[in-house]
């Protein structure tokens, strides 16, 4: 093995890394986080559906009360209605 040639190819890599490593003088952007009036409203919204509870226990506690005591009655051609619509609205 020749030691000239690994001196060479030493050289080569040593001028790769200086290359590799020069500084620049730019200066640095600093990050922003900006959130839209958009997303505003949304945080918003969500916070707000966050507090409310899922099931409205003043509307659910009367009709229970009915279904219990026997008194709930549905009319017959408002439900037939209502499913009309429906079915009218998935086609």
């Amino acid at each position: 093995m020749r030691i000239e040639a690994y001196s060479q190819v030493q050289q080569l890599y040593s001028a790769q890394k200086t290359a590799k490593t020069v500084k620049t003088d730019k200066a640095r952007e600093v990050d922003r986080f900006q959130l839209s009036s958009v997303g505003k409203d949304l945080q918003v919204g969500k916070a707000a559906l966050k507090e409310t509870p899922d099931i409205r226990m003043d509307l659910v506690e009367p009709l229970k009360q009915q279904i219990k005591n026997g008194t709930y009655s549905v009319s017959a051609e408002s439900f037939a209605d209502k499913l009309l619509e429906k079915y009218n609205e998935s086609r």
